[in-house]
């Protein structure tokens, strides 16, 4: 019979330390508090009462081949473990703990991350060509495609934006709610922010939602980009379900293909890190090997 779990009140603490200082959204605290009570109702049956900081590498060790044992996915180990290294970095700080025992432990590769599903420059040509402008409701479909694509935004993050978020003067847009509750700036293309401008003085108004629904004038749900890019993709024969996860995939693979920095498109996706961003690499196979072949050595190995 499986003990029952202690949620000891520094559980409670770190969680609201998450919420209020590092201002993590509220799925992301859903995330934590389930994976800390799986942890701590598997670990209740290898070390009873013995809270998780003061477990030793070896009692996770044992737990970790235990959930591989039981075919839990290596990215749902992953998971598991970046909320763990959270807790015992919280539980060390507030001198609850000698050291954080999972401090640069990590996961190996067992496999390549599947690529992201993206557009060729062909494809993303004809998605935005089937765009028409004849009615303001279609000039308004080929703007939520130009900004999806050429800035690379979140779905949420385009139903939220607001008419003042759009810096005429830098041409750049202010995302003031990314993942995470992550702020950035986005430079707008040249040719997406000419037909920007041209909307945002067809709509009027200097506030309030920069999309807005056709009948009550409501800012946009969610599903309405969704159902602009199945019907775009569906204009343009592309034969294949398009997202606007896939335009946001395009945007950065594009840019990695033009040979921009890494940390860059980190910077622009609003990644907490390059790291993040690496998924895309696998899309771009042999740029690290030509990368190597760059490097200016004669025979010998020597320059």
């Amino acid at each position: 019979m499986t003990p029952p779990i202690t949620w000891d009140p520094l559980l409670e603490g770190y969680l609201d330390y998450l919420r209020v200082v590092r201002r993590q959204a509220p799925r992301t605290l859903v995330d934590v508090r389930c994976t800390l009570r799986h942890v701590c109702t598997a670990l209740a049956v290898l070390r009873p009462d013995v809270p998780l900081w003061k477990l030793s590498l070896e009692d996770y060790l044992h737990w970790l081949e235990q959930e591989r044992q039981a075919r839990r996915p290596t990215s749902c180990l992953r998971k598991y473990l970046s909320h763990l290294r959270g807790l015992l970095d919280y539980a060390w700080r507030s001198g609850r703990a000698d050291r954080n025992v999972l401090d640069g432990f990590a996961l190996q590769d067992d496999h390549r991350r599947r690529a992201p599903d993206t557009l060729s420059l062909d494809e993303a040509a004809r998605l935005v060509e089937s765009c028409t402008n004849r009615s303001p409701a279609e000039r308004r479909n080929r703007v939520i495609v130009l900004l999806l694509y050429g800035c690379g935004l979140r779905t949420q993050e385009l139903c939220r934006l607001n008419v003042e978020h759009v810096d005429v003067e830098r041409h750049e847009l202010f995302i003031a709610h990314g993942k995470g509750d992550r702020q950035r700036t986005v430079p707008i293309p040249e040719t997406v922010f000419t037909e920007l401008l041209a909307y945002l003085h067809e709509r009027g108004g200097r506030r309030g939602p920069l999309f807005r629904t056709e009948v009550r004038h409501t800012r946009i749900l969610a599903s309405v980009p969704g159902d602009v890019i199945r019907e775009a993709a569906e204009r343009a024969h592309l034969g294949r379900a398009i997202t606007p996860r896939t335009l946001r995939h395009a945007y950065a693979t594009h840019l990695m293909d033009a040979g921009v920095d890494l940390a860059v498109i980190s910077s622009l996706m609003g990644h907490r890190s390059p790291s993040e961003t690496g998924v895309y690499l696998h899309v771009l196979a042999d740029r690290p090997q030509a990368a190597v072949r760059q490097l200016p050595l004669g025979e010998g190995g020597r320059p």
